[in-house]
């Protein structure tokens, strides 16, 4: 098995944080144990009785709380408050964002697998990648599990938990209800994988994991479309600030919408002329191969017309303020980004779609990683 590796001290991407939903506590006491940690993970180190103020605990109660957390080493004391001359001096407290590590796991793209080991706040300490060769169904399966304990063995500090963005549909359990394009139909993914590492392990669709990762750590707006491009074509929609599911697990399954009239060519679903079809990294790559750029440049934009129209009663609908591509920036920015905004403008109301912004996303190759480590904080520490 060969791979590359990477080691790099990158940019935290902790900075700016913002929740991206409620913490729904099951019992008081796990409730408030993630508001202290969510207050220092956004905030940054302070006080106890600081802390009492900002989460509405009783001191008594963040008291008891902080010494659980120190004696778990999830945070430390950092000495006293600078500025402070009348009373006893306050101790600041702060999490240890780099104590413990997380395993994100990319499966978007259409080549190779990418992974990560990263801290708390995001920054990749660590990466590797994989080259997928054609596998499919439990091949695939297999090799992430391997890809999985290599990158939890290069951790230098200990692993709370693995992170997955994987194609398909995926429900609320980790399970992969349908990834045409891999062979994933019911699929216990984040069971499997749990049971084989040892480790708790969250699955969630990669587009959505990239929407969490752009709301969270890349300065997305409240109302937004994550539009991931690899192998598939997917979709992670959020409004008002919460991120939509829909009633089966499948908010976003924009590349089996048909945009293709005529028939088109067969999609990994089974129908044809599905978006995926034409937008898809290698459906992108068949299409300009041997072009001239002139010639390029004019099929991608055909492609970002038809992008357009698909988009347009989504904007439409909800009033999104963004639209996001994650994906070959040599594919979807210029003419196909323009091309995609300006058929949307003209199948909208000003109203709906003037303010609209197309970009492309702010944490390039690391937006399902990133998206990857949310869904691990979230689920471990109550953190988002």
């Amino acid at each position: 098995m060969t791979t590359t590796t990477t080691r790099t001290s990158r940019r935290g991407l902790g900075s700016g944080l913002r929740a991206t939903s409620k913490v729904l506590p099951e019992h008081a006491r796990a409730h408030n144990r993630s508001l202290v940690l969510q207050q220092l993970f956004h905030e940054g180190p302070t006080s106890r009785a600081d802390l009492a103020r900002s989460t509405g605990l009783t001191r008594v109660t963040v008291s008891d709380l902080v010494g659980v957390l120190l004696a778990e080493g999830l945070v430390e004391e950092l000495g006293t408050q600078p500025g402070r001359r009348v009373g006893k001096p306050a101790i600041l407290v702060g999490m240890r964002t780099d104590a413990y590590q997380i395993v994100g796991l990319d499966l978007s793209d259409d080549t190779v697998l990418r992974g990560a080991v990263l801290t708390l706040t995001g920054e990749a300490v660590e990466r590797q990648s994989l080259p997928v060769d054609g596998r499919r169904g439990q091949d695939l399966v297999d090799l992430l599990a391997r890809f999985a304990r290599r990158l939890v063995a290069g951790a230098t500090r200990p692993v709370i938990g693995i992170g997955v963005g994987s194609p398909g549909v995926v429900d609320a359990s980790g399970r992969v209800v349908e990834a045409p394009n891999v062979e994933w139909y019911d699929l216990p993914l984040a069971e499997l994988l749990t049971d084989r590492l040892g480790l708790p392990v969250h699955v969630a669709n990669d587009a959505n994991s990239a929407a969490l990762a752009e709301y969270t750590y890349g300065g997305a707006g409240d109302s937004m479309l994550m539009l991931t491009v690899g192998k598939g074509v997917g979709a992670g929609v959020m409004v008002d600030g919460s991120r939509v599911h829909g009633s089966g697990d499948a908010a976003g399954e924009l590349g089996h919408v048909t945009v293709v009239d005529d028939g088109g060519e067969l999609c990994a679903c089974g129908r044809r002329g599905c978006l995926e079809t034409i937008l898809s990294a290698p459906a992108l790559r068949r299409a300009v191969d041997g072009l001239e750029r002139p010639e390029a440049d004019a099929v991608l934009a055909d492609v970002g017309r038809t992008l357009g129209k698909a988009l347009a009663p989504v904007v439409g609908a909800l009033n999104l303020g963004e639209v996001i591509l994650s994906g070959p920036p040599e594919l979807l920015a210029e003419p196909l980004r323009t091309a995609a905004r300006d058929t949307i403008t003209e199948r909208t109301m000003p109203a709906t779609s003037a303010s609209l912004d197309l970009r492309m996303a702010a944490l390039d190759d690391d937006v399902v990683l990133a998206g990857a480590a949310v869904l691990v904080l979230g689920a471990q520490l109550g953190v988002s």
